[in-house]
């Protein structure tokens, strides 16, 4: 990677001049198209490793802790993207993160092979710890590229089109759940984990090929920044706090989170209790299409004059679906709570982009969507190192027995799974309650009129250049 000349002003660094706004947005379709094969893939072997684990052990604990520990590293290190992102060429960013991930995903292929399966399935051994690492390192990585694809959307999408740009985003992500669960389930059930991770290795390959022929000649030279060194918290930081509001931003943004930790830590479990993996690979990709259909929805209609408002009314829908998609230990239930669910989670994600694309200059943008990454995904494995053990060690087990099944009958019915029905009903009913404060609060006020005094400032500056001669 070539980096930047922090004496470079911003206007010789990215020239939209070069090509039409439909020539750049085939390049950001390319972009996003191989975004969407890295996340595939990376998710692919994410899931199957989840599906494997529990299928092995049967402990709610070890997912709880793998996909904990997962939105740890994503926490501890996204400021450190962020700062890269800011510093170097985006292509450059995505090349290098895609590199990394395959040389870790062969890593852990290598040490599949090498390791006899009974000690790299025995918790208490290191064995075990070191290949779900490996795994989890080679993954998070990966995530390095979706703070530069937000980047790339400023730099190639017209400002009034970004929101729409944010909902195809959406759309991906949503395909990568469909297609993942699926052959995550089928892989794991049918082909086993070494062929998963083989399966894995080959499609990396295949995405880092297809990044080295796509080409952004709008990023003259990476844009002139103030980052400095590889983890600056404190120029992120700044960044933050340099807009009124974009710290509050980020708080209602983790709302989200909070009850993702919860279901990142039990959905699967509670999916895998209900249904045959392979099954249920299938079942949760056709609640997925939900994430399409909420991409596609923002694709098509943006999300409104104040994208911060959207974001908190699709949050409170979020925590009634939380509370009541497991009252009954129904299949058809399930699925439609998380098609419902998925529908959403793209118009919380795409308002706070859409936002911080609008409101931060460019060369801090790397930090800022870094900082509310690491922030954001501190908030899951906070609420998924702390239930799995609770539900597993008392909740479960209080559901299952005579009593317990029998005071919770009239709420929640009869089923081996009622104390994850009753942990996903109380984390939705938190939900709810803070977004419904969140509406209340003064910063909110702040937030929604600074984000419309900047798109109007925006719009303003467009219809000008769009009227002058030459």
């Amino acid at each position: 990677m070539t980096e930047q000349d922090p004496a470079l002003p911003r206007a010789d660094s990215i020239d939209t001049s070069l090509r039409s706004p439909a020539q750049r947005f085939r390049t950001f379709a390319g972009i996003l198209v191989n975004t969407a094969l890295a996340n595939i893939t990376t998710s692919y072997l994410w899931f199957a490793l989840t599906f494997w684990v529990y299928l092995q052990t049967r402990n709610v604990i070890a997912t709880g802790v793998i996909g904990g520990a997962y939105m740890l590293l994503i926490a501890v290190s996204s400021i450190s993207f962020g700062t890269f992102v800011d510093r170097y060429r985006k292509l450059a960013v995505m090349r290098f993160a895609a590199g990394f991930t395959l040389v870790m995903f062969v890593l852990s292929g290598v040490m599949f092979l090498l390791t006899p399966p009974a000690a790299l399935l025995d918790l208490t051994q290191p064995w075990f710890w070191v290949f779900t690492l490996i795994i989890l390192v080679g993954a998070v990585v990966e995530n390095m590229r979706n703070i530069a694809l937000s980047t790339t959307v400023t730099i190639l999408i017209e400002p009034d089109r970004r929101a729409n740009a944010n909902g195809l985003v959406g759309m991906v992500q949503g395909l990568m759940f469909i297609v993942t669960s699926v052959l995550s389930g089928l892989s794991v059930g049918l082909l086993g984990m070494g062929w998963t991770i083989a399966v894995a290795i080959a499609l990396t390959a295949l995405a880092f090929a297809h990044l080295l022929t796509l080409r952004m000649p709008e990023e003259v030279r990476a844009a002139a920044t103030d980052a400095h060194g590889g983890f600056d918290l404190r120029g992120s930081l700044a960044a933050v706090m340099a807009i009124s509001g974009l710290f509050a931003l980020i708080l209602f943004s983790t709302f989200n989170n909070f009850i993702g930790g919860v279901y990142m830590a039990l959905m699967d479990p509670y999916g895998l209790e209900m249904f045959p993996v392979e099954l249920w690979g299938t079942y949760f990709a056709l609640g997925a299409t939900g994430f399409i259909v909420g991409g596609a929805l923002i694709g098509k209609f943006g999300l409104g004059s104040n994208p911060l408002r959207t974001m908190l009314l699709a949050v409170i829908l979020m925590g009634v679906l939380g509370a009541v998609f497991t009252l009954r230990e129904w299949g058809w239930l399930y699925i439609a709570g998380i098609w419902l669910y998925l529908v959403l989670v793209p118009f919380v994600e795409a308002a706070e982009q859409t936002i911080i694309q609008l409101v931060v200059p460019l060369q801090r943008q790397g930090r800022v969507f870094g900082f509310a990454m690491a922030f954001e995904s501190a908030a899951a494995p906070i609420t998924a190192f702390l239930v799995a053990p609770i539900a597993q060690i008392w909740i479960i087990p209080y559901a299952r027995s005579a009593e317990g099944a029998a005071q919770l009958a009239p709420l929640l019915g009869e089923g081996t799974s009622r104390g994850i029905a009753l942990v996903f009903l109380i984390a939705g009913i938190i939900m709810i309650a803070a977004a419904l404060l969140a509406f209340l609060t003064p910063v909110y006020r702040r937030v929604s009129a600074t984000y419309a005094g900047t798109a109007a400032a925006a719009a303003e500056t467009a219809n000008t250049a769009s009227s002058s001669p030459g």
